[in-house]
């Protein structure tokens, strides 16, 4: 409908958040990889808060906190992702790489740091190139400078309360938090990448 009577901006970001929202079936079905429907409701919470409450609904100038939540929640979902893809190469026998928790939980932080610096450059490239809004200027700041960095911060918290569950995960396998169960039962599904 919304290229129907067009609203391109609507259209593309309605377009985006249908094919965003298939990838983890995308995923399962290419890689045999089962990503446990917990995750693939976060991940798609994520893209519905973020593209349609976010940029089309215009959550982000409607409400103060909308960015930051969503920023801690990117943070969150990266930290996990960081956190099995090096699980997956410390646990996998064609890997020979064996590290420690601690390595591990560090390497989930730095990751979802990583993409979220990647992120912000990003706006900053949509803002400067093509004039969008992308890093949202708050008051007293035009540059998106503040902006920018209360959403590192915010990523680097999100990432770092993942690293910590994470790590406590491997140095204690029997006790189980809720991340530690989504992360168990990855692991119970995809045998294949963690035989030793």
């Amino acid at each position: 409908m919304a290229l129907w009577t067009g609203r391109w901006f609507t259209g593309f970001f309605t377009a985006l958040i249908i094919i965003v929202t298939f990838l983890p079936v995308l995923l399962e079905r290419r890689f045999r990889i089962h990503i446990p429907p917990e995750l693939q409701l976060l991940a798609i919470g994520f893209v519905f808060a973020s593209l349609f409450l976010g940029e089309v609904r215009d959550y982000y100038t409607r409400f103060w906190w909308w960015d930051i939540a969503l920023h801690t929640s990117s943070g969150v979902l990266l930290g996990i992702l960081g956190f099995l893809l090096v699980h997956i190469m410390n646990e996998t026998e064609r890997i020979e790489v064996h590290m420690k928790p601690g390595f591990v939980a560090f390497f989930a932080f730095l990751f979802a740091l990583g993409v979220g610096a990647l992120w912000e450059i990003f706006e900053f490239t949509m803002d400067t190139l093509f004039g969008m809004n992308m890093q949202k200027p708050m008051l007293g700041d035009p540059s998106g400078l503040t902006d920018t960095m209360w959403d590192l911060i915010v990523d680097a918290l999100g990432a770092l309360a993942i690293s910590l569950l994470g790590w406590h995960y491997l140095r204690n396998p029997q006790q189980a938090s809720f991340l530690e169960r989504w992360i168990g039962t990855f692991v119970e599904r995809n045998p294949r990448f963690f035989r030793k």
